[in-house]
Protein backbone atom coordinates (compact mmCIF):
# COMPACT_ATOMS: atom_id res chain seq x y z
CA UNK A 1 0.00 0.00 0.00
CA UNK A 2 1.44 3.04 -0.96
CA UNK A 3 1.84 6.38 1.39
CA UNK A 4 -1.22 8.13 -0.20
CA UNK A 5 -3.64 4.83 0.18
CA UNK A 6 -2.59 4.73 4.01
CA UNK A 7 -3.27 8.27 4.80
CA UNK A 8 -6.83 7.69 2.90
CA UNK A 9 -7.31 5.02 5.52
CA UNK A 10 -6.23 6.71 8.02
CA UNK A 11 -8.66 9.57 7.46
CA UNK A 12 -11.03 7.01 6.84
CA UNK A 13 -11.07 5.74 10.03
CA UNK A 14 -11.10 8.91 11.64
CA UNK A 15 -13.51 10.21 10.04
CA UNK A 16 -15.68 7.04 10.92
CA UNK A 17 -14.89 7.37 14.87
CA UNK A 18 -15.86 11.03 14.83
CA UNK A 19 -19.32 9.76 13.33
CA UNK A 20 -19.65 7.13 15.62
CA UNK A 21 -18.61 9.39 18.49
CA UNK A 22 -21.16 12.02 17.27
CA UNK A 23 -23.71 9.59 16.74
CA UNK A 24 -23.44 7.95 20.04
CA UNK A 25 -25.48 9.67 22.98
CA UNK A 26 -26.48 8.99 26.26
CA UNK A 27 -29.61 9.79 28.54
CA UNK A 28 -29.13 10.27 31.37
CA UNK A 29 -32.60 9.50 33.68
CA UNK A 30 -32.96 10.46 37.40
CA UNK A 31 -35.57 8.13 38.53
CA UNK A 32 -36.70 6.66 42.31
CA UNK A 33 -37.92 3.14 40.53
CA UNK A 34 -36.12 -0.47 41.52
CA UNK A 35 -33.61 -2.08 39.30
CA UNK A 36 -36.04 -4.70 38.07
CA UNK A 37 -38.13 -1.66 36.35
CA UNK A 38 -35.45 0.26 35.12
CA UNK A 39 -32.88 -2.63 33.81
CA UNK A 40 -36.14 -3.82 31.58
CA UNK A 41 -36.64 -0.67 29.87
CA UNK A 42 -32.67 -0.02 29.32
CA UNK A 43 -32.49 -3.12 27.47
CA UNK A 44 -35.77 -2.51 26.01
CA UNK A 45 -34.74 1.02 24.93
CA UNK A 46 -30.72 0.74 23.69
CA UNK A 47 -32.30 -2.33 21.36
CA UNK A 48 -35.17 0.22 19.36
CA UNK A 49 -32.64 2.64 19.56
CA UNK A 50 -29.02 1.53 18.97
CA UNK A 51 -25.89 3.81 18.97
CA UNK A 52 -28.37 5.09 22.57
CA UNK A 53 -27.46 4.45 25.72
CA UNK A 54 -29.08 4.68 28.78
CA UNK A 55 -27.67 5.85 31.82
CA UNK A 56 -29.59 5.18 35.11
CA UNK A 57 -29.25 7.93 38.09
CA UNK A 58 -31.62 5.84 41.20
CA UNK A 59 -32.41 8.84 43.55
CA UNK A 60 -35.12 8.76 45.72
CA UNK A 61 -37.46 11.22 45.04
CA UNK A 62 -36.47 14.13 47.65
CA UNK A 63 -32.46 13.55 46.75
CA UNK A 64 -33.39 13.86 42.67
CA UNK A 65 -34.89 16.88 43.42
CA UNK A 66 -32.02 18.56 45.84
CA UNK A 67 -29.46 16.92 42.81
CA UNK A 68 -31.24 19.18 40.03
CA UNK A 69 -31.01 22.08 41.96
CA UNK A 70 -27.52 21.84 42.45
CA UNK A 71 -26.34 21.45 38.65
CA UNK A 72 -26.40 24.23 36.27
CA UNK A 73 -28.04 24.64 32.74
CA UNK A 74 -26.28 22.73 30.37
CA UNK A 75 -25.11 19.63 32.98
CA UNK A 76 -28.50 18.36 34.03
CA UNK A 77 -29.65 15.07 33.60
CA UNK A 78 -32.30 14.54 30.54
CA UNK A 79 -35.23 13.01 32.50
CA UNK A 80 -36.87 12.88 35.90
CA UNK A 81 -38.96 10.07 36.32
CA UNK A 82 -40.57 9.20 39.93
CA UNK A 83 -44.64 8.30 41.13
CA UNK A 84 -44.89 11.47 43.09
CA UNK A 85 -46.95 13.96 40.79
CA UNK A 86 -46.72 16.77 43.63
CA UNK A 87 -42.96 16.74 43.15
CA UNK A 88 -43.28 17.64 39.74
CA UNK A 89 -45.50 20.69 41.15
CA UNK A 90 -42.58 21.83 42.80
CA UNK A 91 -40.22 21.30 40.05
CA UNK A 92 -42.30 23.14 37.80
CA UNK A 93 -42.99 25.61 40.17
CA UNK A 94 -39.38 26.12 40.15
CA UNK A 95 -38.39 26.35 36.49
CA UNK A 96 -36.44 23.10 36.37
CA UNK A 97 -39.25 21.32 33.41
CA UNK A 98 -39.50 21.87 30.02
CA UNK A 99 -42.50 21.38 28.06
CA UNK A 100 -43.02 17.52 26.48
CA UNK A 101 -46.95 18.67 25.58
CA UNK A 102 -45.77 17.13 21.40
CA UNK A 103 -45.11 13.90 22.98
CA UNK A 104 -48.14 12.78 24.28
CA UNK A 105 -49.84 9.56 23.27
CA UNK A 106 -52.91 10.52 22.08
CA UNK A 107 -54.19 7.04 23.02
CA UNK A 108 -54.00 7.74 26.79
CA UNK A 109 -57.33 9.23 28.43
CA UNK A 110 -57.39 12.63 29.78
CA UNK A 111 -57.90 11.21 33.34
CA UNK A 112 -58.17 8.70 35.63
CA UNK A 113 -61.37 9.30 37.78
CA UNK A 114 -61.43 12.70 38.29
CA UNK A 115 -57.65 13.48 37.88
CA UNK A 116 -55.42 14.48 35.02
CA UNK A 117 -53.24 12.28 33.56
CA UNK A 118 -51.26 14.61 32.11
CA UNK A 119 -49.91 18.08 33.50
CA UNK A 120 -52.49 20.79 31.85
CA UNK A 121 -49.58 22.74 31.21
CA UNK A 122 -47.64 20.15 29.35
CA UNK A 123 -44.74 19.91 31.58
CA UNK A 124 -44.99 16.27 32.75
CA UNK A 125 -46.67 12.87 31.47
CA UNK A 126 -48.26 10.41 33.10
CA UNK A 127 -46.43 7.50 31.40
CA UNK A 128 -48.11 4.86 34.20
CA UNK A 129 -51.11 4.60 36.85
CA UNK A 130 -50.12 4.12 40.64
CA UNK A 131 -52.28 3.69 43.80
CA UNK A 132 -51.03 3.40 47.39
CA UNK A 133 -52.14 0.51 49.45
CA UNK A 134 -51.37 -2.52 52.31
CA UNK A 135 -48.78 -4.96 51.39
CA UNK A 136 -48.56 -8.05 53.99
CA UNK A 137 -46.78 -11.62 54.15
CA UNK A 138 -49.16 -14.28 54.22
CA UNK A 139 -46.95 -16.67 55.96
CA UNK A 140 -45.97 -14.37 58.98
CA UNK A 141 -50.13 -13.31 59.52
CA UNK A 142 -50.73 -17.32 60.01
CA UNK A 143 -47.51 -17.39 62.58
CA UNK A 144 -48.08 -14.59 64.39
CA UNK A 145 -52.41 -15.20 64.47
CA UNK A 146 -53.09 -11.27 62.26
CA UNK A 147 -56.14 -11.29 60.44
CA UNK A 148 -54.89 -10.01 56.82
CA UNK A 149 -55.59 -6.12 56.77
CA UNK A 150 -58.11 -4.35 54.20
CA UNK A 151 -57.86 -1.13 55.57
CA UNK A 152 -55.83 1.84 57.58
CA UNK A 153 -57.45 1.77 60.53
CA UNK A 154 -56.74 -2.31 60.80
CA UNK A 155 -52.67 -1.32 60.93
CA UNK A 156 -53.70 0.56 64.31
CA UNK A 157 -55.38 -2.24 66.75
CA UNK A 158 -52.79 -3.59 69.47
CA UNK A 159 -52.83 -6.94 68.20
CA UNK A 160 -50.25 -5.34 65.07
CA UNK A 161 -47.83 -3.64 67.68
CA UNK A 162 -43.88 -4.27 66.43
CA UNK A 163 -45.50 -6.00 63.32
CA UNK A 164 -45.03 -3.08 60.93
CA UNK A 165 -42.82 -1.80 58.50
CA UNK A 166 -42.88 2.01 57.51
CA UNK A 167 -40.20 4.71 55.76
CA UNK A 168 -39.90 8.60 56.12
CA UNK A 169 -41.37 10.82 53.12
CA UNK A 170 -38.21 12.04 53.31
CA UNK A 171 -36.66 8.80 52.32
CA UNK A 172 -39.49 8.01 49.92
CA UNK A 173 -41.70 10.12 47.40
CA UNK A 174 -44.07 7.18 47.77
CA UNK A 175 -43.98 7.41 51.40
CA UNK A 176 -44.75 10.96 50.83
CA UNK A 177 -47.80 10.43 48.70
CA UNK A 178 -49.33 7.73 51.06
CA UNK A 179 -49.29 10.06 54.06
CA UNK A 180 -51.04 12.82 51.64
CA UNK A 181 -53.29 10.23 50.89
CA UNK A 182 -54.05 9.76 54.68
CA UNK A 183 -54.06 13.63 55.23
CA UNK A 184 -56.34 14.26 52.47
CA UNK A 185 -58.65 11.33 53.28
CA UNK A 186 -59.25 11.74 57.11
CA UNK A 187 -58.44 15.56 57.63
CA UNK A 188 -55.29 17.08 59.10
CA UNK A 189 -55.59 16.19 62.41
CA UNK A 190 -57.39 13.02 62.41
CA UNK A 191 -54.83 12.05 59.18
CA UNK A 192 -51.99 12.84 61.77
CA UNK A 193 -53.55 10.38 64.50
CA UNK A 194 -54.02 7.41 62.17
CA UNK A 195 -50.13 8.33 60.54
CA UNK A 196 -48.95 8.60 64.59
CA UNK A 197 -50.70 5.35 65.44
CA UNK A 198 -49.53 3.41 62.63
CA UNK A 199 -46.08 4.62 63.21
CA UNK A 200 -46.43 3.28 67.20
CA UNK A 201 -47.01 0.00 65.54
CA UNK A 202 -44.08 0.22 63.27
CA UNK A 203 -41.09 -2.08 63.99
CA UNK A 204 -38.73 0.34 62.19
CA UNK A 205 -38.45 3.22 59.72
CA UNK A 206 -36.88 1.75 56.61
CA UNK A 207 -33.71 3.73 55.20
CA UNK A 208 -35.36 3.61 51.30
CA UNK A 209 -38.96 2.60 50.31
CA UNK A 210 -37.31 -0.31 48.86
CA UNK A 211 -37.58 -1.21 52.94
CA UNK A 212 -40.58 -2.07 53.58
CA UNK A 213 -41.45 -4.33 50.86
CA UNK A 214 -38.06 -5.81 50.77
CA UNK A 215 -38.81 -6.96 54.56
CA UNK A 216 -42.43 -7.73 54.11
CA UNK A 217 -41.19 -10.34 51.10
CA UNK A 218 -38.81 -11.88 53.73
CA UNK A 219 -40.90 -11.95 56.93
CA UNK A 220 -39.36 -8.95 58.77
CA UNK A 221 -42.48 -7.44 59.00
CA UNK A 222 -45.94 -8.37 58.74
CA UNK A 223 -47.47 -5.33 56.66
CA UNK A 224 -46.66 -2.19 55.58
CA UNK A 225 -47.97 0.68 53.49
CA UNK A 226 -46.40 0.55 50.03
CA UNK A 227 -47.22 1.75 46.22
CA UNK A 228 -48.99 -0.96 44.13
CA UNK A 229 -46.26 -2.01 41.86
CA UNK A 230 -44.01 -3.18 44.91
CA UNK A 231 -46.63 -5.26 46.59
CA UNK A 232 -47.80 -6.53 42.72
CA UNK A 233 -44.43 -7.69 41.32
CA UNK A 234 -43.39 -9.66 44.91
CA UNK A 235 -46.57 -11.73 44.15
CA UNK A 236 -46.46 -12.01 40.80
CA UNK A 237 -42.94 -13.11 41.12
CA UNK A 238 -43.75 -15.98 44.02
CA UNK A 239 -43.26 -14.27 47.22
CA UNK A 240 -46.03 -15.34 50.32
CA UNK A 241 -47.56 -11.94 49.50
CA UNK A 242 -51.03 -9.78 48.77
CA UNK A 243 -51.77 -6.46 48.12
CA UNK A 244 -54.73 -4.32 48.65
CA UNK A 245 -56.00 -1.14 47.93
CA UNK A 246 -57.75 0.35 50.96
CA UNK A 247 -61.12 2.43 49.64
CA UNK A 248 -58.74 5.45 51.22
CA UNK A 249 -56.32 5.56 48.60
CA UNK A 250 -55.33 7.57 45.47
CA UNK A 251 -54.86 6.27 41.71
CA UNK A 252 -52.56 9.51 40.03
CA UNK A 253 -50.09 9.16 37.73
CA UNK A 254 -46.70 7.92 37.98
CA UNK A 255 -44.95 11.27 35.79
CA UNK A 256 -41.82 11.47 33.93
CA UNK A 257 -40.55 14.64 32.46
CA UNK A 258 -38.29 16.55 30.70
CA UNK A 259 -35.44 18.51 32.64
CA UNK A 260 -35.12 22.28 31.59
CA UNK A 261 -31.06 23.16 30.53
CA UNK A 262 -30.73 19.31 30.08
CA UNK A 263 -27.32 17.79 28.11
CA UNK A 264 -28.81 16.10 25.68
CA UNK A 265 -32.54 17.19 25.44
CA UNK A 266 -33.67 15.16 21.81
CA UNK A 267 -32.43 12.18 23.28
CA UNK A 268 -34.25 12.65 26.41
CA UNK A 269 -37.69 13.29 24.00
CA UNK A 270 -37.28 10.10 22.52
CA UNK A 271 -36.39 7.90 25.71
CA UNK A 272 -39.22 9.67 26.76
CA UNK A 273 -41.64 9.31 23.78
CA UNK A 274 -40.33 5.44 23.83
CA UNK A 275 -41.86 5.27 27.41
CA UNK A 276 -45.22 6.11 25.90
CA UNK A 277 -45.16 3.59 23.18
CA UNK A 278 -47.21 0.26 23.34
CA UNK A 279 -43.59 -0.82 23.20
CA UNK A 280 -43.16 1.42 26.43
CA UNK A 281 -46.51 0.15 27.98
CA UNK A 282 -46.39 -3.37 27.47
CA UNK A 283 -42.89 -3.24 29.50
CA UNK A 284 -44.94 -2.51 32.91
CA UNK A 285 -46.81 -5.56 32.64
CA UNK A 286 -43.94 -8.02 33.10
CA UNK A 287 -43.99 -9.91 36.18
CA UNK A 288 -41.04 -8.36 38.03
CA UNK A 289 -42.52 -4.49 37.16
CA UNK A 290 -46.14 -5.43 37.64
CA UNK A 291 -46.97 -1.63 37.43
CA UNK A 292 -50.63 0.06 35.94
CA UNK A 293 -50.07 1.40 32.39
CA UNK A 294 -51.82 4.78 31.15
CA UNK A 295 -52.81 2.98 28.03
CA UNK A 296 -55.83 1.79 27.93
CA UNK A 297 -56.16 -2.29 28.61
CA UNK A 298 -58.07 -3.01 25.26
CA UNK A 299 -54.79 -1.24 23.60
CA UNK A 300 -52.81 -3.95 25.21
CA UNK A 301 -55.15 -6.52 25.70
CA UNK A 302 -52.98 -9.49 25.14
CA UNK A 303 -50.18 -8.79 27.37
CA UNK A 304 -52.44 -7.85 30.68
CA UNK A 305 -52.58 -10.63 33.00
CA UNK A 306 -55.32 -12.54 34.35
CA UNK A 307 -57.03 -10.62 37.39
CA UNK A 308 -54.68 -7.86 37.10
CA UNK A 309 -56.11 -4.69 38.95
CA UNK A 310 -58.39 -2.62 37.22
CA UNK A 311 -57.18 1.11 37.97
CA UNK A 312 -60.71 2.44 36.88
CA UNK A 313 -62.41 0.65 39.45
CA UNK A 314 -60.11 1.27 41.59
CA UNK A 315 -60.48 4.50 41.17
CA UNK A 316 -64.31 4.77 41.02
CA UNK A 317 -64.20 3.37 44.72
CA UNK A 318 -61.95 5.43 46.43
CA UNK A 319 -62.41 8.12 48.48
CA UNK A 320 -59.87 10.50 48.36
CA UNK A 321 -59.65 13.19 45.56
CA UNK A 322 -56.03 13.90 45.35
CA UNK A 323 -54.93 17.85 45.43
CA UNK A 324 -51.69 18.24 44.67
CA UNK A 325 -51.60 21.83 45.03
CA UNK A 326 -52.50 20.95 48.19
CA UNK A 327 -49.81 18.31 48.52
CA UNK A 328 -47.28 20.58 47.36
CA UNK A 329 -47.83 23.39 49.11
CA UNK A 330 -47.18 21.83 52.46
CA UNK A 331 -44.62 19.09 51.17
CA UNK A 332 -41.21 20.38 53.30
CA UNK A 333 -43.23 20.70 56.37
CA UNK A 334 -45.26 17.22 56.22
CA UNK A 335 -41.56 15.83 55.50
CA UNK A 336 -39.30 17.01 58.67
CA UNK A 337 -43.04 16.83 60.88
CA UNK A 338 -43.03 13.38 60.22
CA UNK A 339 -38.87 13.10 60.45
CA UNK A 340 -38.93 14.93 63.91
CA UNK A 341 -42.02 13.21 65.43
CA UNK A 342 -41.66 9.79 63.64
CA UNK A 343 -38.71 8.93 62.30
CA UNK A 344 -36.05 10.17 65.42
CA UNK A 345 -38.56 9.76 67.77
CA UNK A 346 -39.41 6.07 66.72
CA UNK A 347 -38.56 4.57 70.17
CA UNK A 348 -40.38 7.11 72.14
CA UNK A 349 -43.65 6.81 70.24
CA UNK A 350 -43.49 2.98 70.40
CA UNK A 351 -43.01 3.25 74.01
CA UNK A 352 -45.70 5.38 74.71
CA UNK A 353 -48.13 2.78 72.04
CA UNK A 354 -46.83 -0.19 74.18
CA UNK A 355 -48.18 1.50 77.49
CA UNK A 356 -51.53 2.80 76.37
CA UNK A 357 -52.19 -0.26 74.76
CA UNK A 358 -51.31 -1.74 77.85
CA UNK A 359 -53.58 0.41 80.24
CA UNK A 360 -56.38 -0.32 77.85
CA UNK A 361 -55.84 -4.19 77.87
CA UNK A 362 -56.44 -3.53 82.04
CA UNK A 363 -58.35 -1.28 81.83
CA UNK A 364 -60.96 -3.44 79.66
CA UNK A 365 -63.08 -0.68 78.26
CA UNK A 366 -63.52 1.32 81.24
CA UNK A 367 -64.57 4.67 79.80
CA UNK A 368 -65.14 6.83 83.07
CA UNK A 369 -63.13 7.86 86.02
CA UNK A 370 -59.88 9.16 86.66
CA UNK A 371 -58.18 6.17 85.44
CA UNK A 372 -60.04 6.71 81.70
CA UNK A 373 -59.49 10.37 81.97
CA UNK A 374 -55.08 9.75 82.31
CA UNK A 375 -55.67 7.52 79.48
CA UNK A 376 -57.55 9.95 77.44
CA UNK A 377 -54.77 12.45 77.78
CA UNK A 378 -52.01 9.96 77.16
CA UNK A 379 -54.13 9.22 73.92
CA UNK A 380 -53.91 13.19 73.32
CA UNK A 381 -50.27 13.35 73.89
CA UNK A 382 -48.62 10.45 71.94
CA UNK A 383 -51.28 10.91 68.38
CA UNK A 384 -51.88 14.90 68.32
CA UNK A 385 -49.75 17.06 65.75
CA UNK A 386 -47.85 18.97 67.00
CA UNK A 387 -48.73 21.50 63.66
CA UNK A 388 -52.68 21.99 64.13
CA UNK A 389 -54.98 22.37 61.28
CA UNK A 390 -54.84 26.20 61.86
CA UNK A 391 -51.43 26.47 61.21
CA UNK A 392 -51.21 24.49 58.40
CA UNK A 393 -53.49 26.67 56.48
CA UNK A 394 -50.98 29.82 56.71
CA UNK A 395 -49.72 30.97 54.10
CA UNK A 396 -47.00 33.10 56.07
CA UNK A 397 -45.99 29.55 57.85
CA UNK A 398 -45.90 27.63 54.64
CA UNK A 399 -43.99 30.37 52.76
CA UNK A 400 -41.18 29.92 55.21
CA UNK A 401 -39.92 26.17 54.25
CA UNK A 402 -40.71 26.72 50.50
CA UNK A 403 -38.19 29.29 50.74
CA UNK A 404 -34.59 29.59 49.56
CA UNK A 405 -33.06 26.75 52.02
CA UNK A 406 -29.63 28.87 51.31
CA UNK A 407 -30.55 31.80 52.66
CA UNK A 408 -29.70 31.69 56.53
CA UNK A 409 -32.59 33.45 57.55
CA UNK A 410 -34.47 30.50 55.61
CA UNK A 411 -32.48 27.91 57.08
CA UNK A 412 -32.41 29.52 60.83
CA UNK A 413 -36.17 29.20 60.92
CA UNK A 414 -36.58 26.41 59.89
CA UNK A 415 -34.07 24.73 61.85
CA UNK A 416 -35.68 26.34 64.90
CA UNK A 417 -39.33 25.08 64.36
CA UNK A 418 -37.37 21.08 63.49
CA UNK A 419 -35.75 21.63 66.98
CA UNK A 420 -39.06 22.70 68.91
CA UNK A 421 -40.55 20.01 67.13
CA UNK A 422 -38.17 17.34 68.14
CA UNK A 423 -38.07 18.69 71.98
CA UNK A 424 -41.79 19.02 72.37
CA UNK A 425 -42.37 15.22 70.61
CA UNK A 426 -39.93 13.86 73.22
CA UNK A 427 -41.21 15.63 76.37
CA UNK A 428 -45.51 14.55 74.53
CA UNK A 429 -44.56 10.76 74.13
CA UNK A 430 -42.47 10.88 77.71
CA UNK A 431 -45.53 12.26 79.31
CA UNK A 432 -47.96 10.03 78.00
CA UNK A 433 -46.21 6.49 78.70
CA UNK A 434 -45.98 8.23 82.40
CA UNK A 435 -50.08 8.88 82.14
CA UNK A 436 -50.47 5.34 80.50
CA UNK A 437 -48.82 3.98 83.23
CA UNK A 438 -50.50 5.56 85.69
CA UNK A 439 -53.76 4.76 84.58
CA UNK A 440 -52.74 1.19 84.17
CA UNK A 441 -51.71 0.86 88.07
Amino acid sequence: MNIASRLCAVLFTALASITVNASAQTVTVITSFPKELTAAYKTAFEKAHPGVTLEILNKNTVAGMAYLRELPVGQRPEVFWVSAPDAFEVLAREKLLASVSELKNPKVPEKIGSFPINDPQGLYLGQALAGYGIMYNTRYLKANKLSPPSEWQDLLAPAWFNHVGITAPSRSGTMHLTVETILQSNGWNAGWNTLLRMSGNSAAVTERSFGVPDGVSNGQFGAGPVIDFFGLSAKYSGFPVEFVYPVETAIVPANIALVAGAKNPEAGKTFITFTLSQAGQEILLQPKVSRLPVLPYRELASKVPANYPDPNAIAARSTVKFDTELSSARYEVVLKLFDQTITFRLKELQAATKAIFEAERKLKGVTAGPQAELLSQARTLAYTPLVDDKQISDVAFLKIFSGNKKDPEVSKAISQFESDWNARSKERYERALELAKKAAQ
